[in-house]
C-alpha cells in the first residue's frame, strides 16, 4: 500500500462545540491532510457528532476509546492506528482552536526540509500568547526552563502538543513504553527523538487560549512533567548532548 500524506490526531473529550469547526478548518488547509478524532466517550456526545462528521467526509476518521485515560494514551492509540494506515507525517493538535490550522501548511512545509519531528513553539524569538493570566504564562516558560536546565534540550517550548513526526521517527519509537500522560508525554516524546539523534526543528507559533468549553489542566498533569524530566535525565546517565542516530 502507498504511504497516505498526512494525517491530524485531534483528541477529545467534551468538545462538542469545537468538533464540527475544527473538522472544517483543518480540511481545508490541504487536500492532502486527514483527521483521526480520538475521542475518550465524552458524555457531552462529542464521539456521536464525530460519527456523523465521518459518515460525511472520508477524510474524517474517528477512533473511540472507552474511558478518559491521558492525554498520551489517546495520542499513541492514535499513532498506532496512524501507522497502521501508512501515514508518512502524522500531527498532534488541540480541539479548542488553541492550535490554529493555519499552521499546519508551515508544519508540512517544514517537515518536508527534511526534519524528524516539527515542533510549535508559543516561545520561539518571542512570546506568543494570547488570552493567559500572567500566572499560567509564567508557569508554562517556567516549566520550558526547567527542562532545558534538566535534560540540555534546547528547545523553547519542549511542553507544547502542536508537532509534526515523520512516520521513520514514530517507527524508532516503542509505544507501549511511554509512560508520561499530559506535558510529560509531550516532554519524554521529545527527548526521545531529541536525545537519539534525530532531526527537530521547532518553528513558531501564535497559541490562544481556548474560548469555548473548559481546560483539561490539573495538578496532577504538572507534577508528572516535574518528575519525567528527571526520570529522562537519569535514564540517559545525566547526557546533554544527542547520541550519534545509527
Amino acid at each position: 500500500m502507498d504511504k497516505k500524506t498526512t494525517l491530524v490526531i485531534i483528541p477529545t473529550y467534551n468538545e462538542k462545540d469545537n468538533v464540527t469547526p475544527m473538522t472544517t478548518s483543518v480540511l481545508s488547509c490541504s487536500n492532502s491532510v486527514d483527521i483521526l478524532i480520538v475521542d475518550d466517550n465524552s458524555p457531552d456526545g462529542t464521539g456521536k457528532i464525530a460519527d456523523y462528521l465521518s459518515s460525511q467526509d472520508s477524510r474524517i476518521n474517528v477512533l473511540h476509546r472507552n474511558k478518559k485515560d491521558g492525554l498520551g494514551r489517546a495520542y499513541i492509540a492514535g499513532f498506532k492506528w496512524a501507522l497502521e494506515h501508512d501515514y508518512e507525517f502524522i500531527m498532534e493538535m488541540d480541539c479548542d482552536f488553541s492550535h490554529n490550522p493555519n499552521e499546519i501548511k508551515n508544519f508540512i512545509k517544514t517537515i518536508n526540509e527534511g526534519y524528524d519531528l516539527v515542533l510549535g513553539s508559543r516561545y520561539l524569538n518571542g512570546i506568543r500568547v494570547m488570552n493567559w493570566p500572567i500566572s499560567r504564562l509564567i508557569l508554562s516558560r517556567g516549566a520550558g526552563l526547567y527542562v532545558q536546565l534538566i535534560t540540555g534540550m534546547p528547545f523553547s517550548d519542549p511542553t507544547g502538543g502542536y508537532k509534526c513526526f515523520r512516520r521513520n521517527l514514530l517507527e524508532h519509537y516503542d509505544l507501549d513504553s511511554i509512560e508520561a500522560n499530559g506535558y510529560g508525554f509531550q516532554i519524554e516524546m521529545t527527548h526521545k527523538a531529541w536525545i537519539n539523534g534525530f532531526l527537530v526543528k521547532e518553528i513558531p507559533i501564535v497559541f490562544e487560549d481556548r474560548t469555548i468549553g473548559e481546560s483539561k489542566m490539573s495538578g496532577s498533569i504538572i507534577y508528572e512533567a516535574l518528575w519525567v524530566v528527571w526520570k529522562l535525565a537519569l535514564k540517559n546517565k545525566l547526557k546533554r548532548k544527542p547520541y550519534n542516530k545509527s
